[in-house]
């Protein structure tokens, strides 16, 4: 995507891509050009026939001709009210449509980008874009595109009409228009700004009220209140500034337009007299020509007031629709470059000379090499920054190292298609997130191939169906946004059972037991010893009395591996493993 384009030429290329993404809704793109060009043409009609009506029927008081010319006008407006409802239903139908088809794009362009973007971008921001954002989009088509072309064919339909008229009349009521458009001009840029600072400061306002909101605890417990009160209160008012300079260019433009029109009115009666007193044109003549014209002045003032207006809301779908691309555009994504099955996966894991950072610059691998044979639990242990935690993020492909191979049954993981990886790798993490839905939904996450009754069979082989049971509705209970009406240690239960349904290959424990209660100690311990059993497992752990049973446990250090042995052989060592375990075992004493 250009960065550095001339804004013309971006906006030209921009508003083409817009375009575009209507293309599946053609139809309704025609139907609704097809009545804006209609519209255009009826509407100036109707001044022109009341302008005769009143100088030549009401003068002659031909009360038949003037009855049927009401009715006209009459069936002109009906017709003109039943086209503007569908024109109307049509944009915005057809606005609804393309957010609903560029939403989804969207969401779904999300969930495949990399977690460090994630890592990055604050999630107000992503918000942001996939709402508020999206909703500008829509008003291109509802409120911008489709508008702005009838009020420029109903701007040509009047002048035509006018100049049909009388050409001279027209010329002098048109004096104040170049004024005009130099206002309009002057405003366009003035609200531009104004928008592009208001969408900005609307990010920054999302991004400060999710973060916080999600972070209440913290704040609560340090006691910050009224130092993030303050903070948001300064982003609010950034907020509202950024709105009163748009209110500020519309309080100054609209009053310009009227000033204008009423200009325009003025030169049509001083003409108008002029004509009669001087110019010899009879007054039935003139009354015509100015009931029309007076109607023509505001049909054609108004055009080019909400001119301005729909321009600026097409410039805010334009400023919407570019943040939303940038998004799009965005490459933080996994590229596969092949898409290989991984039928028959036994477990076998193959570090061969892994070179890993995150920003490319700090190294967290350096060459690292070490191999977990199918069916084997593999501990990883060791202190904190030592690289046990992106170990399993590149296991998952969360995060793509720069050079060597991980192989799973001697394939590269590389080519392997990511969701085939995925399916056959379940990771419990130490922080345990759950959505706002049942205990049942979120052990299967929508899953329709995983039934209850397998959800209930696994729960009561792990052994913790008594303890779903127990909680109100049993499987049916509803935990709230992150599960915040359970503890740690029953998110952590949830967890492995959610692990255990989805019957993985590969099983990676991450600090899962390090944070868990008393009440949930026994649980997870019988749920780790159940959902381990048949298949390759790589725990991350800090309580080193779990991985006592492990075929191996691996010590790391600086993202190195220091020392690889049994739970007997490291403390015959008496090497960091010896250390570490010493360390806790003290560490227990001294609590107990």
């Amino acid at each position: 995507m250009k960065t550095k384009a001339d804004p013309k030429t971006w906006d030209s290329q921009l508003f083409r891509r817009i375009l575009k993404i209507a293309t599946p809704h053609l139809n309704l793109l025609i139907y609704g050009i097809v009545l804006t060009i209609f519209l255009a043409f009826l509407s100036p009609l109707r001044p022109y026939i009341i302008g005769k009506l009143v100088g030549e029927y009401v003068r002659l008081l031909d009360e038949r001709s003037l009855f049927f010319g009401a009715l006209l006008v009459v069936g002109i407006l009906i017709i003109e009210s039943i086209m503007l409802v569908t024109l109307s239903y049509i944009s915005s139908d057809l606005g609804q449509r393309v957010v609903k088809d560029l939403r989804d794009k969207l969401f779904n362009h999300i969930t495949q980008l990399k977690l460090r973007y994630f890592d990055q971008k604050p999630i107000g921001m992503l918000v942001t874009r996939s709402v508020s954002d999206m909703e500008t989009i829509a008003d291109v088509f509802s409120q911008g595109l489709l508008v702005i072309l009838g009020d420029l064919l109903k701007l040509t339909g009047v002048l035509s009409f006018m100049f049909y008229i009388n050409w001279r009349l027209t010329l002098i009521v048109l004096i104040p228009i170049p004024v005009l458009l130099i206002s309009t001009t002057i405003f366009k840029k003035a609200i531009k700004s104004s928008f592009q600072d208001v969408r900005k400061q609307i990010s920054v306002l999302n991004s400060f009220v999710q973060e916080h909101i999600t972070g209440m605890n913290i704040v609560q417990i340090f006691s910050r209140e009224e130092v993030e009160s303050n903070k948001f209160s300064k982003i609010n008012e950034a907020h509202k500034k950024a709105h009163i300079k748009g209110i500020m260019a519309y309080s100054i433009f609209f009053p310009v337009v009227e000033t204008l029109s009423a200009t325009s009115v003025a030169f049509l009666v001083l003409f108008s007299v002029w004509s009669i007193s001087y110019g010899g044109v009879d007054y039935g003549t003139v009354t015509t020509e100015m009931m029309s014209f007076i109607l023509y002045i505001s049909m054609l003032f108004r055009p080019i007031r909400m001119l301005a207006d729909r321009f600026n809301t097409l410039q805010m779908g334009m400023v919407g629709s570019s943040r939303v691309f940038e998004l799009l555009d965005s490459q933080e994504y996994i590229f596969q470059n092949n898409a290989f099955n991984l039928d028959g996966f036994k477990g076998n894991i193959k570090f061969e000379n892994v070179f890993f950072s995150y920003d490319q610059k700090e190294p967290v691998f350096n060459g690292l090499s070490f191999e977990v044979k199918a069916g084997q639990t593999v501990a990883i242990v060791g202190p904190t920054g030592a690289g046990k935690t992106s170990l399993i993020n590149l296991i998952s492909r969360y995060y793509e190292f720069q050079k060597g191979r991980i192989k799973l049954d001697e394939l590269d993981i590389r080519d392997i298609d990511l969701n085939i990886l995925r399916s056959k790798i379940a990771v419990v993490l130490q922080e345990v997130f759950l959505f706002n839905t049942s205990i049942l939904e979120n052990i299967t996450i929508g899953d329709k191939n995983i039934s209850r009754q397998e959800v209930i069979n696994a729960a009561k082989k792990v052994g913790v169906h008594e303890f779903i049971n127990q909680l109100p509705n049993g499987y049916d209970f509803e935990v709230k946004e992150r599960g915040g009406l359970l503890s740690s240690g029953q998110r952590q239960i949830i967890a492995f059972l959610r692990a255990y349904v989805y019957k993985p290959q590969l099983l990676i424990l991450d600090e899962a037991t390090s944070s868990i209660d008393s009440f949930s100690e026994e649980y997870i311990q019988n749920a780790t010893i159940e959902i381990t059993k048949s298949r390759t497992s790589i725990i991350i752990a800090h309580r080193l009395s779990t991985i006592q049973n492990a075929d191996a446990i691996l010590v790391m250090n600086k993202g190195i591996i220091v020392e690889k042995g049994t739970h007997n052989e490291l403390l015959k060592q008496k090497g960091q493993y010896y250390d570490l375990y010493q360390n806790q075992f003290i560490a227990n004493i001294n609590t107990e």
